[in-house]
């Protein structure tokens, strides 16, 4: 076990659930999680142990103790990284499309995680657990981009905090189907799972939760639009669903988009281009961007001289 968090329960959380508590303050802790930490007994209210549905109560002391991430889980690998920014907090990776961001079935190898655990040896968060160390937020297999890995139970408190408050900049670009009119937009739809097929997601007010995604254009190219997203939440597929939704899904996205996948790209043309937060230790804001990858402007370029034959 790490040395203790300690989390100080405000008026406005009196009469929640331990395990609810531990979930929100945490961020990327799920409630199932919080409850195995609870029954663990790495969790205690003022110096005793609790159960999972303690109600907490107004200055209550809750400490919890995270535990170390077991290498044996996922084994480290040296596969190259593209690290934009690292220092003892934290580092940020370009992530390249096709590559998993952590192990999982079908995937138990070659992901972000194994390259992360070479690099970075036990440096790494243990509050997503042994297959998911350091990891404040994951990007999909074939999207591109930047993404932030916290080195440290205290670094990935504070940047979890930042993404469930809002304040954590993510912006994304990406090429849609069809032509956009307006030159910007909000969708404002909730995102859960699917209720016809678990395997997708879907805007649904059933066992979902809200979702805003901003886009603004940047070119034009007649059946195709260039966009740029910018997140507030941060819901799985959420920028592949929502542009679905208003019926422009992302190119190359096939489990959202045509079932005939426009040729040239494998996988959608989606990319993590920018991101912005406070530093958990400094208190600076750090911004940092990315070049689009090769496969996106070959598809960019594509679609420029098409435009000019005709």
């Amino acid at each position: 076990m790490s040395a203790p968090m300690i989390f100080t329960v405000q008026a406005e959380k009196s009469g929640c659930r331990a395990d609810v508590f531990l979930s929100e303050e945490c961020g990327t802790l799920s409630r199932s999680a919080a409850a195995k930490l609870i029954e663990e007994g790495a969790v205690s209210v003022n110096g005793k142990t609790v159960s999972k549905n303690y109600k907490v109560k107004q200055n209550d002391e809750i400490a919890v103790a995270f535990p170390k991430p077991k290498l044996l889980e996922a084994e480290p690998q040296n596969i190259p990284l593209d690290i934009v920014y690292e220092d003892s907090d934290l580092l940020v990776v370009n992530k390249p499309k096709g590559m998993v961001v952590h192990p999982a079935a079908g995937n138990y190898d070659g992901t972000l995680v194994n390259a992360l655990l070479y690099h970075c040896g036990s440096s790494l968060s243990g509050i997503n657990g042994v297959l998911r160390p350091g990891i404040v937020h994951r990007i999909d297999k074939d999207t591109s981009g930047l993404l932030i890995v916290a080195k440290n139970n205290a670094a990935h408190l504070s940047l979890a905090a930042q993404i469930s408050e809002h304040s954590f900049e993510r912006a994304y670009e990406c090429v849609v189907h069809g032509n956009i009119k307006e030159n910007s937009g909000t969708v404002n739809q909730p995102i859960g799972r699917n209720p016809s097929n678990r395997k997708k997601m879907a805007v649904t007010y059933r066992n979902s939760k809200s979702a805003v995604t901003h886009f603004e254009v940047i070119e034009r190219f007649g059946d195709f639009t260039h966009i740029r997203c910018t997140l507030e939440t941060g819901r799985t597929h959420q920028i592949r669903v929502h542009m679905a939704y208003i019926g422009h899904p992302v190119a190359g996205d096939e489990v959202y988009g045509p079932k005939k996948v426009q040729k040239g790209l494998n996988g959608q043309c989606l990319h993590a281009k920018h991101i912005g937060f406070v530093h958990p230790r400094t208190g600076q804001h750090l911004e940092f961007e990315s070049e689009l990858p090769e496969y996106f402007t070959a598809f960019i370029n594509k679609l420029k001289a098409r435009g000019k034959s005709n």
